[in-house]
């Protein structure tokens, strides 16, 4: 079942906000290459994701394919600008990984195909799991490919919760906030979150909101419904854990957290899979030292939970040749023997969607897999309980893109890690800048 629609942007918002971008990205961000390259655009900025991926693109460049594929790196911060302005400027990149709010907001400017037939194709090949495909289906249609999955655990250092007499990971919220504050002793600190407005802060904030039974912000009509005291609760656990944080966490996004866990300048962090490789070269420890736990649940009215992310490939070639030419990538993609290449970009922190993807030789022999295979099954079982803002019980919230653009999540933050408001004042203002963004 599906609801919790809400009204697109009108033609005259989306040439409105295109428009705006092109200014702000000073005019075309072009492709480069001939009519023959395909333009690939990825926000997988670390140098070893840029490898990885190239390593498979040259791979199917390999193949002498009729159109060869250019990859073309992003950022995350720019992107939303970035692809507006391209598709105003008919410049916009053949293919656009994207995440499911980020689809939301990239469709209504009007350049992204459905791509039902390859999806229902590549499901009778290898098999997606539900939870891959569901956020990308609407109006019938599948308008995006999946291509590996995102979730959330709570990590933490095994030498450092032996040092302070804790025996086993925190399983409740309270036991969470306990712990920081005991593992937080002289340069010490019990965790490290992020607390600066960008995606960050707002994916570690939401985990905790659904193990807190605060996930779904929206009413079954697709209203807003932030405001509520379960979203005041994990603020205030929020708030009270960025006290245990270092102390500027309010410059933090995805890499300070994971340098300060590495360095033992934190005990703690909640994160995705990607604190697996660099683990033991960063901090100077055996992986027997990293610990992988659910992320800890509300005592009362919470349950098992983390963000998770499908992230898949959208086709947005103007041309129909092209088009076909970016959905023969996508296929060559998910071939098993192709599929660790991708994976093993960021070996845990990219989870398989396919059935024959969780077995393939290609991903399964990775050494990283293969040395930390119960962290990657731990993070495989809670995959199961994973969920993302505006797809939570069969919702397709159109105007999620809206809110997730302006990082209003980690604005809510903001105000209450540096503006010293109350929890309750800020979840206030955040559901009224939901409903502003949303009515536009």
């Amino acid at each position: 079942m599906r609801y919790g629609k809400v009204k697109r942007l009108t033609a005259a918002a989306v040439a409105a906000v295109a428009g705006l971008s092109v200014a702000a990205c000073g005019g075309s961000s072009g492709p480069a290459g001939d009519d023959k390259t395909l333009i690939l655009w990825h926000m997988e900025q670390p140098p070893n994701r840029v490898a990885e991926f190239q390593k498979l693109i040259d791979g199917y460049n390999s193949t002498n394919p009729e159109y060869k594929v250019q990859a073309q790196v992003q950022d995350w911060n720019q992107i939303y600008t970035k692809i507006s302005g391209a598709v105003q400027s008919k410049t916009q990149p053949d293919i656009l990984f994207t995440i499911p709010d980020f689809t939301t907001y990239v469709r209504p400017l009007g350049a992204v195909r459905p791509v039902t037939a390859l999806v229902e194709e590549l499901d009778k090949a290898h098999t997606f799991g539900e939870a891959a495909k569901a956020p990308y289906r609407d109006d019938d249609q599948y308008w995006a490919v999946p291509l590996y999955g995102m979730v959330q655990m709570l990590w933490y250092r095994k030498d450092l919760m032996a040092k302070a007499g804790i025996a086993e990971p925190p399983k409740t919220t309270a036991e969470l906030l306990a712990a920081a504050q005991r593992l937080t002793s002289g340069n010490q600190k019990g965790i490290a979150l992020p607390a600066g407005k960008n995606l960050a802060t707002d994916q570690v904030l939401y985990s905790l909101m659904l193990t807190g039974g605060a996930g779904n912000f929206f009413t079954p009509s697709g209203e807003v419904n932030f405001d509520t005291p379960e979203t005041v609760r994990a603020i205030t656990l929020y708030r009270d854990l960025l006290k245990q944080s270092p102390s500027d966490s309010g410059n933090y996004s995805w890499g300070e957290p994971q340098a300060a866990f590495n360095s033992g300048a934190a005990a703690m962090a909640i994160e995705k899979g990607q604190y697996l490789a660099p683990f033991e070269q960063e901090s100077g420890r055996p992986a027997s030292d990293l610990g992988c736990a659910p992320i800890p649940v509300a005592e009362t009215g919470g349950k098992p939970g983390s963000i998770y992310y499908s992230n898949a490939a959208m086709v947005m070639s103007g041309d129909d040749a092209k088009a076909a030419g970016a959905e023969a990538f996508l296929k060559y993609v998910l071939q098993p023997e192709n599929y660790g290449t991708l994976l093993n970009a960021e070996p845990g922190l990219f989870l398989p969607l396919t059935a024959d993807g969780a077995t393939a030789e290609s991903w399964t022999s990775n050494q990283v897999v293969q040395k930390y295979r119960g962290c990657v099954d731990a993070m495989l079982e809670q995959s199961k309980t994973g969920g993302l803002f505006g797809f939570l019980d069969g919702q397709y919230v159109d105007s999620i893109g809206k809110i997730s653009g302006q990082n209003v999540l980690a604005q809510v933050v903001q105000r209450v890690y540096s503006g010293d408001e109350s929890p309750e004042a800020a979840v206030k203002w955040g559901d009224e800048q939901m409903r502003t963004a949303v009515a536009k």
